[in-house]
């Protein structure tokens, strides 16, 4: 649903290269000889299969004369993406679900994730990032997590690994906060947590995420994900199966109660960690 609304998009963005292109008496060799590419890609951006450089949309303005059109509606599509192109779909389609399954086996879930747990996180998965690269992915993490706080916000379950507890990420003072802010959205009811205890042993998923996503008027979908890429699944018999293994998950993990004891339990293991430091 969302690649489709960013596919149309771009589109849009062909169909008007070529609209404007047609009017200034150009064709797709003369133009791309003006702004440095070959006529075949032209075409490409055409039809939308290729997507220009920055630069070579701010060359098709000053050619075309379109007054900037070409690069304010490039950064839109790309420079102002807030999340990696194998995640934006699954971030549109939050603020639509009408419910919201999550199993993490390691890190706490992007839409519990405090500003101070994202910013160390975002710096371990890229050390060599500017303050600027971490200051937007920090924003934009704590944007999806507004849903939570919405009057019309989705049920929210999540099955957490109790390793989620025990890796300390950006340290005890930032883990003491963030295992505070879970509880206190589990006792707000805004959230249902349940936490996977390593004495339940082998899970399934192990060592794997998965979000399940529930629609008023569109059929159910998941996303799983591995190093730089996602998979966004509607497949019916797929779905069917990824509900059935976090069925098991629910089954297996500790009850809310005893799950809220257990992360209230680790967030002072760590409050004791900086007081003794």
């Amino acid at each position: 649903m969302a690649n489709a609304s960013r596919q149309a998009a771009w589109e849009f963005w062909g169909t008007e290269l070529k609209r404007r292109r047609e009017d200034a008496g150009l064709t797709q060799e003369a133009l791309g000889h003006a702004v440095f590419v070959s006529g075949g890609y032209i075409g490409q951006f055409e039809q939308a299969i290729r997507k220009p450089q920055l630069d070579v949309a701010t060359r098709i303005d000053e050619v075309l004369q379109t007054d900037g059109f070409f690069e304010r509606t490039w950064r839109k599509l790309i420079d102002d993406q807030r999340y990696p192109d194998y995640f934006a779909a699954t971030a549109e389609l939050e603020p639509l679900a009408t419910k919201i399954c999550e199993f993490e086996s390691m890190i706490v879930p992007g839409l519990l994730q405090t500003a101070a747990y994202a910013q160390a996180l975002t710096l371990a998965n890229n050390p060599f990032a500017t303050d600027a690269h971490i200051e937007k992915t920090v924003h934009a993490r704590l944007d999806r997590a507004i849903i939570l706080k919405q009057a019309t916000q989705p049920l929210y379950w999540a099955v957490l690994h109790e390793a989620v507890l025990r890796v300390p990420v950006g340290g005890p003072d930032v883990m003491a906060e963030q295992l505070a802010h879970i509880t206190r959205l589990a006792r707000e009811r805004r959230i249902l947590v349940q936490i996977l205890p390593f004495t339940a042993g082998a899970c399934t998923l192990m060592g794997r995420m998965l979000t399940l996503m529930e629609f008023e008027d569109a059929p159910p979908t998941s996303y799983t994900e591995a190093v730089y890429s996602g998979n966004l699944l509607d497949d019916p018999a797929v779905v069917k199966r990824l509900q059935q293994d976090y069925d098991l998950l629910r089954a297996a993990a500790l009850s809310p109660e005893a799950s809220r004891a257990l992360i209230e339990s680790a967030a002072e293991d760590y409050r004791q960690c900086v007081s003794t430091t």
